[in-house]
């Protein structure tokens, strides 16, 4: 299967995600530029790499981790295209609850454009 990814952009053009790739070091954004690619190219999603979020949504993470720092990016489907919203060091055991809101209304409000 080949799936489309596509990084959300505001309507200013800012790109979240793009950002937070361009804040890591090359090593770690190489590891997870290899997750984003496998997401185009793999037909089931599963852990380590992919996980849906319970009681979202339909909000999934891409997940890396990398020494003792874990990293994700959150993503959602528009039929076959992946839409990733933005991504973070993940500090805590628990998804901070946040950033699935902000998540979840980056996916609104790309759906309300996308009309």
């Amino acid at each position: 299967m080949k799936r489309t990814v596509l990084l959300y952009e505001t309507e200013d053009k800012k790109s979240y995600v793009k950002d937070f790739l361009l804040s890591l070091d090359d090593k770690i954004r190489n590891e997870i530029i290899k997750i984003i690619k496998l997401l185009q190219d793999v037909d089931v999603l599963s852990e380590p790499y992919f996980k849906k979020l319970t009681n979202t949504d339909g909000i999934w993470e891409i997940r890396k981790k990398f020494g003792s720092n874990s990293y994700r990016i959150f993503f959602f489907f528009d039929e076959n295209i992946a839409i990733l919203t933005h991504g973070l060091l993940k500090k805590t055991t628990k998804t901070p609850k946040q950033d699935i809101i902000k998540a979840e209304k980056i996916k609104n409000n790309y759906l309300m454009r996308k009309k």
